[in-house]
């Protein structure tokens, strides 16, 4: 979200930017697409598709996946947002899984000792924890039988391009891909 790119037609900035001018701008695509420009300028990889997912909707999906299997590096403390909920604290080393609110909290906190590079750090952990859920055979045919329910019921927190059958093929696809071919890293 810090990484100093070249955004097009705004020069440089941090990356989060290209979002925010897209829509201030009311460029063709609005945010989205001046965001997926920035990051296909960056890696020379075209970008086609986008997903925004709002708060309650990412909670929701993760308590219709049954939670997020996560093991915190360092200890973190996780205050969920709403009324009436305590702060929760997790050790290091220690495997939760989180219900929504949870997991939510736990990929926003940034008051660990690396600050937001333990953020994304965490953020990476929880979508691959995501990815785990979805392809787990325990779990995958029940979330794909319930996927168009799932669909219609999130779509008004959903904001993509992405059709729920392409969506599905790609989930499909993703069983392809083993884990120790996934590629990323954080910059410090």
């Amino acid at each position: 979200r810090d990484l100093w790119v070249n955004i097009p037609g705004f020069g440089y900035n941090r990356i989060n930017s290209a979002y925010s001018l897209g829509e201030s701008y009311k460029l063709p695509g609005g945010g989205p697409g001046l965001a997926m420009k920035t990051v296909e300028n960056l890696l020379g990889v075209p970008i086609q598709y986008f997903a925004q997912i709002e708060f309650n909707a990412f909670e929701r999906f993760i308590d219709e996946i049954w939670g997020v299997v996560v093991t915190p590096k360092v200890a973190v403390e996780l205050d969920p947002i709403g009324e009436g909920y305590d702060h929760v604290f997790l050790e290091a080393g220690v495997t939760y899984t989180l219900p929504g609110n949870l997991a939510l909290a736990y990929a926003r906190n940034r008051s660990t000792g690396d600050g937001d590079i333990d953020r994304a750090e965490r953020q990476q952990e929880v979508i691959l924890g995501i990815r785990n859920r979805l392809l787990d055979p325990q779990y995958f045919l029940p979330i794909v039988g319930n996927a168009d329910a799932l669909y219609r019921e999130l779509s008004s927190g959903l904001n993509t391009n992405l059709s729920l059958d392409d969506a599905l093929r790609l989930g499909v696809l993703a069983r392809e891909i083993d884990l120790e071919s996934i590629k990323r890293g954080v910059i410090t």
